[in-house]
């Protein structure tokens, strides 16, 4: 029977070698792919994800264990497609234009997979209308932004509205170092996150996945 708890212990480690060798192993085991993404590679990202919020793990860690999920899913990718399971959702996911910052939204986009949310990442200074374009393509079911100076904060307000604007059905989200839950109430934005974990917690809720 294949140790999904030890899968999960070697990604808290951040141990991308044994994550990887410890998801063919499950997988070969006869395992079932979603066992596997579920009780291992969230399981442990999702332990990380508490730990980072309660500050016992920083950023580096988060990475580093970040690192080692992608090496158990480039491993399991396939076979999740082969059973047909499909991410709970997909999430657009940029710095909004002006912004060139993207260490917070790199670990936002990273803890998001980790949480079985597939992630379409659009990059850094990304025009409203770059928004609006990927979520429309992408059939998302959540549009989130970030943004690391107030210069650029008013954009969070553009691309709201021409979300709005453009009729397309999706939630927002918002966050960066100077972004607060007051902010987001006043631009309409649906939720906002403080850290990358709760990022996770608030766009689950949104869609109704919590």
């Amino acid at each position: 029977m294949a140790d999904l708890e030890a899968l999960a212990e070697a990604l808290i480690k951040g141990d991308r070698d044994r994550v990887a060798a410890l998801t063919q192993q499950a997988l070969d085991e006869g395992t079932e792919p979603q066992a596997v993404l579920n009780d291992g590679l969230i399981a442990g990202m999702n332990v990380v994800g508490k730990r980072f919020k309660a500050n016992e793990i920083y950023v580096p860690e988060v990475l580093i264990a970040a690192r080692a999920m992608h090496g158990g899913m480039d491993v399991l990718k396939p076979a999740l497609e082969a059973a047909g399971v499909k991410p709970i959702a997909t999430v657009v996911l940029g710095t909004v234009k002006g912004d060139l910052h993207d260490i917070g939204k790199n670990l936002v986009g990273m803890m998001l997979s980790g949480g079985g949310l597939n992630v379409v990442d659009i990059g850094t200074d990304v025009p409203a209308e770059k928004f609006v374009d990927a979520c429309k393509s992408n059939a998302a079911a959540v549009c989130a932004m970030s943004a690391l100076l107030t210069t650029t904060m008013p954009q969070m307000t553009e691309v709201v509205q021409a979300l709005k604007d453009a009729g397309i059905e999706v939630k927002t989200i918002i966050g960066g170092a100077p972004v607060t839950q007051d902010f987001a109430t006043e631009i309409g934005a649906d939720g906002y996150a403080a850290d990358a974990a709760s990022a996770v917690d608030v766009t689950k809720e949104l869609i109704g996945a919590a």
